[in-house]
């Protein structure tokens, strides 16, 4: 007996990636991460079949992702990303005046581009 599930699709071998569930009271189709083990009702599919999966006139298919695969960074995360570099690059700034942009402010210490701010009560 393997220890990989397989597609449930006829003729398909292929390892399976996610677990079909058909919800007939509410005409649903729910898609999901692979389930822990299989069950009797659920259709393990192999990831080409889950994506081209369609649900029957008049029926909503629902998919779930199960949030531990890597996520595709978007153009905002690469941005936060490359200011923050371009941040911690900066030299540290000298103010001229006291009170600056750049001065320590009274209860605080400045390490690199980071800051530690001391509680009031301390």
């Amino acid at each position: 007996m393997s220890l990989v599930r397989r597609c449930s699709r006829t003729a398909c071998g292929r390892p399976a990636v996610a677990t079909l569930t058909y919800v007939y009271a509410d005409s649903t189709a729910v898609l999901g991460p692979l389930a822990t083990y299989a069950e009797p009702h659920c259709y393990d599919l192999c990831a080409e079949h889950s994506e081209r999966l369609t649900a029957p006139r008049g029926w909503e298919v629902v998919r779930l992702s199960d949030g531990s695969a890597p996520s595709r960074p978007s153009g905002d995360d690469l941005e936060a990303l490359a200011n923050a570099v371009r941040e911690a690059a900066r030299p540290p700034e000298r103010a001229a005046e006291p009170g600056g942009r750049g001065g320590p402010v009274a209860g605080e210490t400045r390490r690199g581009h980071l800051r530690v701010l001391r509680s009031p009560d301390s």
